[in-house]
């Protein structure tokens, strides 16, 4: 089922997310479902439970070849559960971001450029990886909803934040 996701301004955007108890449970493959409907229903590159008002610590994120991330490499589709992310190194990379959450609008977000991720899929399965470049983005994006955290805040040049249609003259670029 296509949920409504919660958009910037909306308190519950802002909580931090309690971990899953109990995996394979109908309530959670629930959950997982209506996140990839929805998430495919907006054309996505992930989502995270509490951006549809879900306060528990599960992400879903994955972009095959898309012309909407014409430079990005794939990121095999994946059900994260109760992540840990570690960064590995210093190295920052900025790029441009977006989010669901915070429809038409672009900003140029620092993120660690390679980092180590582990959790459990829906069945309980240990996840474990190490990633570099838009992959390790989209981690850290996803992963920050779970700590009530919006791209935008992590943005430190506020003149680097805009509408897409005004920032990418042309560009379908859609929302996350």
């Amino acid at each position: 089922m296509i949920r409504e996701v919660l958009r910037m301004g909306d308190p519950r955007l802002l909580e931090v997310s309690k971990p899953v108890q109990a995996f394979g449970t109908p309530e959670l493959l629930e959950l997982i479902a209506d996140m990839r409907d929805t998430m495919a229903h907006l054309n996505g590159a992930g989502l995270a439970a509490p951006q549809i008002g879900v306060p528990l610590r599960v992400v879903i994120f994955g972009v095959k070849r898309n012309p909407r991330y014409p430079d990005a490499e794939e990121v095999p589709d994946t059900v994260l559960v109760n992540p840990v992310v570690t960064p590995i190194g210093e190295e920052i990379e900025e790029a441009w971001e977006g989010c669901l959450s915070v429809p038409g609008m672009r900003g140029l977000v620092p993120r660690y450029a390679k980092l180590h991720y582990r959790g459990f899929d829906e069945t309980g399965a240990a996840i474990d990886r190490t990633v570099e470049g838009f992959h390790a983005r989209v981690v850290q994006h996803e992963c920050d909803h779970l700590d009530g955290i919006l791209y935008p805040m992590r943005i430190e040049d506020m003149s680097q934040f805009g509408f897409a249609d005004v920032l990418f003259p042309g560009q379908d670029l859609g929302d996350e």
